[in-house]
């Protein structure tokens, strides 16, 4: 029985780690460095937008590293501003806290981005406070490290618990979301909601309404959503229903 089981998780981890692999060895893509970083028009333009906007995205990551993971960053715009703040952990940045002006919806590497969060109205002009104040406190705003984090996406899942108000929900392919910032061992999951264990990043589990039921080994996720049916597998994230993109109007 135990050997089934063992047997079972392997294939669950190795065989879709294999088909995304396989997906990012076969596409022609061009180098990182002349990729493509147009902007999708998935952002609503600022100069006849009053109110105020918070958005999140997550795209995959160029070369290898694509297959198994994204990086994200979340955007804000206050109400009556005239440009997004982008704010982003990056790796080769010094610092790797980075804030930017402009268009937050652009190719990341050439890939394209996934919305994952869209806040507007004054709901979104209360959090924004907030939000900030979550990135003024992140502990890691010199500090990257790919695996097992902190990383961009220990960045981002750190404002979703700080401010849970968001309900922000991060693919399982986002490695180093369940890298808890703070160093306990157990405290929310990246939504804000539910609990989470983990030992740095490197094993766990998480149950939440968000994230639904989450095993984490080496900073792969395999899980199931229950209220939103679908499978969380390492690689090819979430296969089934998608999650909802909280509240694009207030």
């Amino acid at each position: 029985m135990k050997r089934a089981v063992l047997v079972l998780l392997l294939a669950l981890v190795l065989v879709p780690l294999g088909v995304s692999g396989a997906s990012v060895a076969l596409s022609e893509r061009p180098h990182w460095s002349v990729a493509s970083t147009d902007s999708l028009s998935l952002a609503p333009d600022p100069a006849t937008t009053h109110e105020a906007v918070i958005q999140v995205y997550a795209a995959r990551l160029w070369g290898w590293r694509g297959a198994l993971a994204v990086h994200s960053w979340i955007a804000v715009k206050p109400e009556g501003a005239a440009q997004f703040q982008r704010f982003e952990i990056v790796r080769w940045s010094q610092p790797n806290l980075r804030r930017r002006l402009g268009q937050p919806d652009t190719r990341w590497a050439g890939n394209p981005p996934e919305l994952l969060l869209d806040k507007r109205g004054p709901e979104a002009a209360r959090l924004i406070p907030a939000i900030l104040a979550s990135i003024a406190q992140y502990p890691y705003a010199e500090n990257y490290v790919t695996w097992p984090g902190p990383n961009s996406n220990s960045f981002i899942a750190h404002i979703g618990r700080s401010v849970p108000e968001l309900g922000l929900q991060l693919p399982p392919t986002a490695i180093g979301k369940d890298y808890i910032t703070d160093g306990a061992l157990i405290g929310p999951a990246p939504s804000g909601q539910g609990v989470q264990l983990s030992l740095f990043g490197l094993a766990g589990l998480a149950i939440a309404p968000k994230e639904g039921l989450e095993l984490h080994l080496l900073g792969l996720t395999l899980g199931i959503d229950p209220l939103r049916p679908a499978v969380k597998l390492p690689g090819l994230g979430r296969i089934g229903m998608a999650p909802a993109v909280t509240n694009l109007k207030n």
